[in-house]
């Protein structure tokens, strides 16, 4: 880290950013300063509301925020989150809505773990909950584990991805969101070969980087141009005292939206340069436009040092996915395996993170697969997010993937007890 600040001092200039902006506010909404109106005390209790609330949610894990959902009975019923499974890395948590009966889709929502929380998630997973039953994995920041939790790389994700499935049943639709796409289809031919009962009944892949070079992005481009000695040397640092995690090698998530932040500059400066003339005019509010997408864009979270690097390695430059020559825990899994698993792909028309091309080339590698059982959606005029967010999402692929579930879905066994809640130290 010769050439960057240390954790704990990206942490200070966090903290000093918003300590300004709470004193902005605070010094220019003084009452006194009533008496003579001033629109530049105006614009500084604006810019000091905006600024403080920017860099204190860059911390904070935002909630679901899912607390109620309104059955065919026109009552609301509260949604409980339960814990399914336990580990140090993540967790399975149902979205359990009390008092309904219990719905015949149930569904493994994967999210990523590429520098957001979970709660990335919420609106697919609001629109999901209406008549599925809807698990999710919930990804924990890695500044908050402890160093003698071990280690935690692509093999070990794709083999919590193995456990999830395991757990919840072959009755079970997977749903992989970008990051996960690629390692969700290798734990599906894992499972293929090592527990074939357990596999799901169907597999939808949201706009991932199975083969990054089917079209390259700036994304993909990145990790050509770079090194791994690079990456390393400029990308990783040590978690500071603050946090339970001290010590652990992590890609900070500080470091992390400074990347996405700079991929679309311009657009977030006018974001925020709007957001202050409306603030300066008494026009925001808590849950306007803005508020709404930055309390999420903004909080990141902290990657295993080890995740971040083999993924760049082995799904970006190696290609080890793409080429089937994808191994976990000493196997080499081959996707050609999966024979019973039914898989489609969605991608976005105008993805710049996941082009078009990357996540279809999944449906080539499925030899094994009836072409019966094959499918595929681009998305006309949607981006990376709309895919599985936004008016697209909702109006075309979520009943396009309800259809493709209901389609592919395996008789039932007698009904199961509620998994149990397991914790593994």
């Amino acid at each position: 880290m010769r050439y960057m600040m240390t954790y704990d001092l990206m942490e200070t200039a966090r903290n000093t950013n918003q300590w300004l902006g709470s004193t902005a506010r605070a010094m220019a909404s003084y009452p006194m300063f009533s008496a003579m109106p001033n629109p530049a005390l105006n614009w500084m209790a604006a810019w000091g509301e905006v600024t403080e609330r920017s860099f204190q949610r860059m911390a904070v894990k935002p909630d679901w925020g899912i607390r109620t959902f309104t059955c065919e009975d026109g009552k609301d019923h509260l949604v409980e989150i339960d814990t399914v499974v336990e580990r140090p890395f993540g967790d399975l948590i149902h979205f359990k809505v009390a008092g309904r009966e219990e719905q015949p889709r149930k569904v493994l929502l994967i999210a990523p773990m590429s520098g957001h929380y979970a709660t990335l998630l919420r609106s697919t997973v609001k629109s999901l909950i209406v008549n599925c039953e809807v698990y999710v994995t919930d990804w924990h920041n890695a500044r908050d584990i402890p160093v003698s939790a071990g280690k935690f790389d692509v093999e070990d994700y794709s083999l919590y991805l193995v456990d999830f499935m395991r757990e919840m049943g072959p009755e079970t639709h997977v749903v992989a969101v970008c990051q996960p796409v690629p390692l969700a289809l290798a734990a599906t031919a894992y499972l293929a070969e090592q527990d074939p009962k357990a596999q799901p009944s169907s597999l939808t892949l949201i706009g991932g980087p199975i083969d990054p070079d089917a079209a390259p992005t700036e994304v993909t481009d990145f990790g050509r141009r770079v090194t791994m000695g690079q990456l390393e040397e400029t990308m990783i640092q040590q978690v500071g005292f603050k946090y339970p995690g001290v010590g652990r090698m992590v890609y900070p998530g500080l470091l992390q939206l400074t990347s996405f932040i700079s991929m679309n500059g311009e657009r977030h400066s006018q974001a925020f340069n709007d957001q202050i003339q409306r603030a300066a005019k008494g026009e925001t509010s808590d849950h306007d436009s803005h508020n709404r997408f930055y309390d999420e864009y903004l909080a990141v979270m902290d990657m295993p040092a080890e995740f971040y690097l083999s993924t760049v390695e082995r799904v970006f430059k190696n290609r080890d996915i793409a080429r089937n020559e994808f191994t976990i825990d000493g196997h080499k899994v081959d996707f050609g395996k999966i024979t019973d698993v039914a898989v489609k792909t969605v991608e976005g028309a105008n993805d710049d993170i996941s082009a078009p091309g990357q996540c279809i080339a999944a449906l080539d590698l499925c030899t094994g697969l009836d072409d019966a059982r094959k499918a595929s959606h681009v998305e006309p005029d949607a981006g990376h997010y709309g895919i599985f967010a936004g008016r697209s999402w909702r109006n075309n692929i979520r009943p396009l993937v309800i259809e493709f579930m209901d389609a592919n879905s395996r008789k039932q066994a007698p009904k199961r007890k509620a998994p149990r809640k397991t914790k593994v130290k």
